[in-house]
């Protein structure tokens, strides 16, 4: 559906034509993110400050149309896609760190700022932000902070959650609010951690708070390698059981491990079954003696062989290899599925068996790259969108690792966000009452269902059927 002239003129106005893109064209570079599914938004705009934001959710208001927020686009649950068309108001511009705090560990940061540019602005004062999703060279931090994102190095450090401190966020009846404040403690209900991961349906984050911490004396990386699969998975348990905690460990399996050596030769053995990275960091003397522990426990439960990189281009090379691991598998698939199941740490190696028999009932080649620290699944399900009925089937391997997840204990998502792709699955995660309190939140803060509706909720239940149908009541 084409924007209305009087709609687009009133936009026009308020940020100006270059901040507001209405083309069909224009429009196909935003009906997708980093999942599987596309909807056409019917405006795209460009705010440049919170008073921008203000203008553009009150013509969306005065016009009816639903508002998707959106950041780099690299989410991978169709959360950034506007399912009801209406309007994306895209960050992008909005992208300055607006203070750096040394003296308090503090940075405030609008929404549009790259996540690894606040560690390479606070790198020359010896500090850095902790979470580091895999995309974090591209996603931004309102978007980390949409869907609560995750990454190799916050098994002990914690997730974006852990490193909000504030948020000043616009509601949709126009509302500017501030939650949080620069000191550890504040008074009253944590408003930041509630928005934190409620996935754009609540409000819309227009500046962002954040914790610094500063870089440890060393830091060392250790390579472990398997040729099983499940030894590999039991090391991650028997690692829990003794208390050991590094700051990343993370898995890949043969198949993503000969992906990932093809496409950026970080050192890793094409012969293995499963490698383990795991990294830890501290005083030297600290360091040291983690290593130690960690060796032994991995040769204890079957390693072959465990490395430790004796460069720091050595450490970035094997890194490399793990950050770059979802682009590697574009050399063998055009396109993949990659769902994002969590489970106890105990039940890794059990869950990465249960994948595999998925992937073969489906006559889908499953490979595996994953937080392996917590649990955090992300097989990888490839398929051919030019295919008939290739996607689908992926969709219903993905939902059946999902079960199985549920089935052992653990959750439908880690960090990528229930979105779209998963909210389905909510049922089966929790029962009704819960899903009616949720409801309940959600309409506290936006009972005209005007913010990402079709997200989160599962049918039924959610604000896509208030979109289609404006006599039904949240």
């Amino acid at each position: 559906m084409a924007i209305a002239a009087a709609v687009r003129t009133a936009l026009e106005s308020a940020l100006g034509k270059a901040g507001v893109l209405w083309q069909p064209a224009d429009l196909k570079l935003y009906e997708y993110d980093g999942g599987v599914d596309k909807s056409l938004p019917e405006v795209v705009v460009f705010p440049r400050s919170t008073e921008q934001v203000v203008g553009a959710v009150r013509i969306a208001r005065e016009n009816n149309l639903a508002i998707v927020g959106r950041g780099a686009g690299t989410g991978l649950s169709g959360g950034a896609i506007a399912r009801a068309g209406g309007m994306i108001i895209s960050f992008a511009r909005m992208n300055r760190i607006l203070e750096i705090d040394i003296e308090n560990e503090r940075a405030l940061v609008e929404p549009g700022v790259v996540n690894l540019d606040i560690s390479l602005a606070v790198e020359p004062y010896g500090y850095f932000y902790a979470p580091d999703p895999s995309s974090q060279r591209a996603c931004t931090i309102g978007g980390n902070v949409s869907e609560n994102a995750g990454g190799p190095h916050t098994l002990a450090h914690g997730v974006t959650t852990n490193h909000v401190v504030s948020l000043e966020v616009v509601l949709p009846d126009l509302t500017v609010a501030q939650f949080g404040a620069a000191e550890l403690e504040t008074p009253g209900y944590d408003m930041s951690g509630l928005l934190t991961g409620s996935e754009g349906t609540m409000a819309l984050v227009t500046k962002i708070g954040v914790r610094l911490m500063r870089k440890p004396e060393a830091i060392r990386t250790m390579l472990a390698i398997y040729n099983s699969v499940r030894e590999a998975g039991q090391t991650v348990a028997t690692m829990t059981s003794r208390g050991i905690v590094p700051v990343a460990l993370e898995m890949l399996d043969g198949p993503m491990i000969r992906m990932v050596e093809a496409a950026t030769h970080a050192g890793y053995p094409l012969d293995a079954a499963a490698v383990l990275l795991i990294e830890v960091e501290g005083l030297i003397e600290e360091t040291d003696e983690q290593i130690a522990r960690i060796d032994e426990v991995c040769r204890m439960c079957g390693a072959r062989d465990v490395r430790v990189a004796n460069s720091e281009e050595e450490r970035q090379l094997l890194w490399k290899g793990r950050k770059n691991a979802f682009g590697a598998i574009g050399r063998v698939s055009p396109t993949y599925y990659v769902q994002d199941g969590v489970v106890p740490r105990t039940r890794v190696a059990d869950t990465l068996e249960a994948i595999g028999k998925i992937g073969q009932k489906y006559n889908i080649p499953v490979s595996n790259v994953f937080h392996a620290g917590d649990g955090n699944m992300h097989p990888i399900l490839p398929f051919d969108p030019r295919k008939p009925g290739d996607l689908e089937r992926a969709q219903k391997a993905g939902d059946e690792i999902l079960e199985y997840c549920i089935s052992v204990g653990g959750s439908i998502t880690g960090e990528h966000g229930v979105g779209m792709e998963k909210m389905e699955m909510m049922a089966h995660l929790f029962p009704e009452e819960t899903i009616d309190l949720i409801k309940r939140f959600k309409s506290l803060f936006d009972p005209e269902c005007r913010l990402n509706p079709g997200k989160v909720l599962p049918t039924g239940k959610g604000c896509m059927e208030i979109r289609q149908r404006p006599d039904l009541v949240l």
